[in-house]
């Protein structure tokens, strides 16, 4: 049983889990961009796209659980994050998508689950928009598909806490760890406009999709999500109870559950 961490105290303090050691990391390069990834275990492949800010680090408690279900598990810095640096172009969901899959060509993966985490999760359901016999599923959690599916920005504690994990990170792993305020800056660009999918792309999304959403999402509206798992033909929509964005951190036996039953009914 792993604690709980509603209040991401823990997290801005310490981080998620130390990531397991692998002999199979390294860089790739793809599109003016040195990008990061790490491999563990055997298995049914699952790669694992943090959110915007973020890092893979943040995907701690989630890594063990998924090599125990018997996965093997790819972690992917997005281009300019944690390890992965970036050339001077914006940043776009589209471009990450294709870091992600000159990572899977690197490694060997013709098609995987992918499990996305707002930004992640945009990445994540654009690449298998765009190349669908390469993703078996995506496990959609906390993202919009167009602007229309965000809420007006509130600060928060909880907000406050992850945002000075993601600076310390930053600082720790970047290539550029002078620059975190550019950063955030240019990835705020990217969210201000994109995604920006129409209902008739939703419609021709073709993998199984599991919507996924906090309860007290601080960022997503419901109805968005709701939405957005009627417009994809094969989608599901779930809604994670007394947890809000950061759902990984703050209950990671909750959102584990949720992602193996989805790769359960994928495989």
């Amino acid at each position: 049983m792993t604690a709980t961490d509603d209040e991401l105290v823990n997290f801005e303090a310490n981080g998620a889990l130390p990531l397991p050691a692998t002999n199979e990391q390294g860089f790739v390069e793809n599109d003016g961009a040195r990008i990061w990834y790490a491999s563990y275990g055997a298995g049914p492949a699952v790669i694992l796209l943090h959110g915007g800010l973020g890092n893979s680090g943040n995907w701690g408690y989630q890594v063990p659980a998924l090599i125990d279900a018997g996965h093997r598990v790819v972690l992917i810095d997005s281009r300019g994050h944690g390890r992965s640096t970036r050339d001077e172009r914006p940043y776009s969901y589209h471009l990450m998508a294709s870091d992600v899959l000159a990572v899977m060509d690197h490694v060997g993966l013709g098609e995987a689950a992918l499990v996305g985490w707002s930004d992640g999760a945009c990445t994540a359901l654009i690449l298998a928009d765009q190349q669908p016999n390469r993703v078996c599923g995506v496990f959609f959690f906390a993202c919009n598909m167009d602007p229309s599916g965000t809420r007006e920005f509130k600060a928060t504690p909880v907000i406050d806490r992850c945002f000075n994990r993601h600076r310390k990170d930053y600082q720790a792993l970047s290539a550029t760890p002078n620059q975190f305020e550019a950063f955030v800056a240019d990835v705020s660009k990217m969210m201000a406009t994109e995604p920006n999918y129409s209902a008739e792309q939703l419609a021709d999304i073709k993998v199984p999709v599991s919507i996924v959403l906090g309860e007290h999402d601080e960022f997503i509206k419901p109805d968005h999500a709701d939405y957005l798992a009627k417009k994809i033909p094969d989608a599901e929509f779930v809604l994670l109870p007394e947890v809000s964005h950061f759902a990984p951190l703050q209950r990671p036996d909750l959102f584990n559950r949720e992602v193996r039953a989805f790769l359960d009914r994928i495989e």
